[in-house]
């Protein structure tokens, strides 16, 4: 199998969360991916809605995916230098647990410098059969 790609701009606004979601479902469905969907929508979810709360002003964010037969690579780039955070997590905190769903589903994941920002990445392995 060889390697899928595909990479959309979005702007930094609520309405761009849920429109990541559903292209990452779409593309998923659309490759015949064998990786969780769910895990997948959830996760990018988290990364997307942390570029909204924290990079306001910015012009556009990048969205990636990259799909192999054994991994699949989500990646949100944004011109933002600010890292996302892993938080401990606070019972009566309403927001702040996106990175630790992150860090507790993806088999890997991992913040690179960008240009002036940062590539947030997180991989899924293919199930076994």
């Amino acid at each position: 199998m060889s390697t899928l790609t595909a990479a959309v701009d979005l702007r930094p606004v609520p309405a761009s969360v849920p429109v990541a979601r559903h292209l990452v479902l779409d593309l998923l469905g659309a490759w015949s991916a064998a990786h969780d969907a769910g895990d997948a929508a959830l996760l990018v979810t988290e990364l997307v809605a942390n570029v909204v709360d924290h990079v306001a002003g910015e012009a556009s964010f990048t969205l990636e995916l990259s799909l192999s037969e054994d991994w699949l690579r989500i990646t949100v780039v944004d011109g933002s230098a600010l890292r996302p955070v892993v938080r401990d997590l606070e019972a009566g905190a309403p927001r702040g647990r996106g990175m630790r769903l992150v860090e507790s589903i993806a088999d890997r994941w991992g913040v690179e410098e960008h240009g002036d920002g940062k590539a947030v990445w997180f991989e899924l392995a293919a199930p076994l059969p």
